[in-house]
């Protein structure tokens, strides 16, 4: 069963966030239930090189927090890759660190920008079907 993920609270949001970030990557939270991906919040990105992405934990946990109020969880991450594909680094490989949570990337190399979602299995990503909704 392929994920669901609103387009205009998820996809949206998180290309504005990166379009507004580059030449360097941005970095958020997915929140959702379920198989439904239904929030994007923005995360400060701390990491010390405009091509790697660290999100402030103080934003994670607050993020995490305000989901859980509305009765969600943080079901994955988001980040940008301003001039290369959405596709997985070696360095995004290397530094997932959250088993089982979805990973969503978007490449502003392609025109429209191209979102691919994916699943941490150890040290490997796992392409995830999704569609969009609303």
């Amino acid at each position: 069963m392929p994920w669901r993920l609103s387009r205009s609270k998820v996809i949206d949001p998180i290309i504005a966030h990166a379009r507004e970030a580059a030449p360097d990557e941005c970095c958020g939270v997915l929140l959702g239930a379920g198989q439904e991906v239904v929030e994007a919040v923005r995360t400060q990105n701390i990491a010390d090189r405009p091509t790697q992405f660290e999100i402030n934990p103080r934003d994670h946990f607050d993020a995490r927090r305000a989901g859980r109020a509305r009765g969600l969880d943080v079901v994955g991450f988001y980040h940008s890759h301003p001039h290369s594909p959405a596709a997985p680094s070696e360095t995004d490989l290397a530094n997932a660190t959250y088993p089982d949570h979805l990973h969503l990337i978007v490449s502003l190399a392609a025109d429209p920008p191209d979102a691919r979602l994916f699943r941490s299995e150890g040290r490997n990503f796992v392409p995830q079907p999704f569609v969009t909704v609303g």
